[in-house]
């Protein structure tokens, strides 16, 4: 079995409808995150997939819908908390629903930290 790491950011705000503390203001984050790829078959240049390939994937998902916004506003958090659990989970369907129809990739977990100590993560 193979395993990838890959990271990215996002720059956006966001705020916690009924929470009882500061985090109930709209206040910013720089979101980092991870994704954990796997499968058991190298291409022919021995590669689970070009980083460059997933990297524009994410790009073209996850930062395209997220970055240098309100993420309460998002689709996704019309009717959820845009907490990191949530918006970990939102990611790993995002980027599973995205390229189920290549067929090149699973991403089996997403984790996002929302600062450098605090992190959520997301598996099946």
């Amino acid at each position: 079995m193979y395993q990838l790491s890959v990271k990215g950011h996002f720059d956006a705000a966001h705020y916690l409808k009924g929470y009882p503390g500061i985090c109930s203001r709209l206040h910013g984050h720089r979101w980092e995150y991870e994704l954990i790829i796997q499968d058991k078959k190298l291409d022919d240049l021995g590669m689970l997939i070009d980083f460059a390939k997933i990297k524009a994937m994410m790009k073209e998902t996850v930062e395209a819908e997220f970055d240098h916004t309100c993420i309460n506003e998002s689709k996704y958090f019309q009717n959820i908390n845009p907490t990191a659990e949530n918006l970990s989970k939102v990611i790993y369907d995002e980027l599973n629903g995205t390229n189920a129809t290549t067929k090149d990739f699973h991403v089996i977990k997403v984790t996002i930290w929302e600062s450098p100590e605090c992190s959520a993560t997301y598996w099946e």
